[in-house]
């Protein structure tokens, strides 16, 4: 499978190109910057000054989970996109910006830890992603004869890399703590615990739901993508979702959250820019 497949299939129904990310993400195809930031659940706020966001205004779509927001931060543009909880959501927003001027896109959110050494709050980037979610089949070649399920799937290497630099850069000057992660996405948080053993059988040192997804879809659209973690969570160490968490451990990850990841990501977008 390739994207023309998906956008042919489409326009056989009688859609046209410019009506593809219009009534996905509800904002005509040439507002998006080549610089996207996607996010599953953070609010803009939280992590860029308001004075600096632009919101866009949107038509009524399928999906009216998404928000959109063009920023101006000190000359760099770029567009922050909050899609909603989980794949499918997030996999439809990427596969809409294959028809827009998008040229990067970091993704951003929180996972859970599996390994007692990554704390709450400490920063993850993922160097791969199990597929354990159901969207990622509707993106694969053949899915009704082939599963994906527990397919490994990869970031851009090159993104990764840089991304990856800008963290060590960014954490060494503020002594906060990263590690690199083999990561699971999932489509259920209920369910999961149960199934917790296995996966960290698979090596797995994180959990979330929707990388998988965004990687396949981002390969598929020829975008680089690469992804950031802020630990929300550590089961293995009681210091789940559900329980367990201190005052002082959700402080350490506001900071990382709302100014580490941010400056990580900006100066990596400053980067590309000058290259």
């Amino acid at each position: 499978m390739n994207y023309h497949d998906l956008t042919d299939s489409i326009k056989s129904y009688g859609v046209i190109d410019e009506q593809i990310c219009y009534n996905i993400l509800g904002v005509n195809s040439d507002l998006i910057h080549k610089n996207v930031i996607i996010a599953p659940s953070w609010e803009i706020s939280s992590l860029i000054n308001p004075s600096d966001n632009e919101p866009i205004n949107r038509t009524n779509t399928l999906f009216s989970s998404y928000k959109l927001w063009n920023v101006n931060r000190q000359g760099l543009k770029f567009t922050y996109i909050k899609t909603g909880f989980g794949a499918p959501l997030l996999m439809d927003a990427i596969l809409a910006l294959g028809n827009t001027n998008c040229q990067n896109i970091i993704f951003i959110g929180s996972a859970g830890a599996l390994d007692k050494k990554i704390k709450v709050g400490d920063i993850i980037i993922p160097k791969l992603s199990f597929s354990g979610d159901g969207a990622s089949r509707y993106i694969s070649t053949d899915c009704f004869n082939k599963d994906t399920f527990c397919e490994k799937v990869l970031p851009d290497k090159d993104l990764f890399n840089k991304l990856k630099n800008a963290t060590i850069k960014t954490c060494n000057q503020t002594n906060i703590n990263w590690h690199m992660g083999i990561n699971f996405s999932i489509d259920s948080i209920f369910a999961q615990y149960f199934y917790l053993d296995k996966i960290i059988e698979l090596g797995c040192n994180s959990i979330e739901m929707e990388t998988a997804a965004a990687f396949r879809a981002s390969s598929l659209i020829k975008i680089p993508i690469a992804a950031i973690f802020s630990v929300s969570d550590n089961t293995i160490d009681k210091k789940s979702l559900i329980n367990g968490r201190e005052p002082n451990t959700k402080e350490y990850r506001r900071f990382v959250k709302n100014t580490i990841i941010p400056e990580i990501v900006l100066n990596l977008f400053k980067e590309n820019d000058n290259i």
